[in-house]
């Protein structure tokens, strides 16, 4: 089971959403948990008896909303061993739900931000409480990717028990993504036809590295298979 870490502020729920679809079209079973404070996941992704803690299916995806660690979600389900995924996505956003999730053993974890303040500062302020240091690799949302953002972002970041790794993943916003995002939550369905080419483009990135494969071939195929609806 790989275990994967998306960590920051900004919200991550919908483009954790379209990875898993990409997935789960592969033919992984995915879990995405999440852990956030603001729980988005539970207004946008349908469910019939939502409660405190719950586990729902959307479109192949299992979403697990309102626990704090893999052993709670264990004891909702009953599991004792492993649980039966391929892939766990995990969404945190206080240092709490990090080491809940021990997201230091992830696999792999994501920082998430925008180059705004609050998501800076707050993002940062996730890390402040980490006891062992954790491998980031960044993942910048903005319309134009400037030096200096990211200067002011290592700048906060100092003194946190954190690497960041060398590459970064940028995605472009308005472009047109988040009104294709905002009309798929409204008819409660997955689609990749309208979205733009950038952010398919890093949708297929951060599969490949989930999936730990060099090959982007399966991957595009997958999400061909998305936009026709089948």
């Amino acid at each position: 089971m790989r275990k994967i870490g998306f960590i920051g502020a900004y919200d991550k729920t919908d483009m954790l959403l379209n990875i898993a679809k990409i997935l789960t079209t592969l033919k992984n079973k995915v879990l995405i948990a999440d852990s956030t404070i603001n729980q988005k996941a539970r207004y946008i992704v349908p469910a019939i008896n939502p409660t405190v803690s719950y586990i729902t299916s959307f479109e192949d995806i299992d979403i697990a909303i309102g626990f704090n660690s893999i052993e709670e979600i264990k004891n909702y389900t009953g599991i004792s061993e492993e649980l039966p995924y391929d892939i766990i996505l995990i969404d945190a956003d206080t240092v709490e739900k990090i080491e809940g999730f021990e997201l230091e053993t992830a696999n792999k974890n994501y920082f998430v931000t925008s180059f705004d303040v609050y998501s800076l500062k707050r993002g940062i302020e996730i890390l402040n409480g980490l006891k062992v240091p954790i491998n980031l690799t960044k993942l910048l949302f903005a319309k134009e990717i400037l030096k200096e953002d990211d200067d002011y972002l290592n700048f906060l970041a100092v003194g946190h028990k954190l690497k960041w790794d060398e590459e970064k993943i940028y995605f472009p916003i308005e472009n047109g993504d988040f009104d294709v995002i905002v009309e798929n939550q409204r008819v409660q369905k997955i689609k990749f036809k309208k979205l733009s080419i950038q952010y398919k483009d890093n949708l297929s990135y951060i599969a490949q590295q989930i999936l730990d494969i060099d090959d982007d071939l399966k991957v595009r195929k997958a999400i061909k298979i998305i936009e026709r609806g089948v």
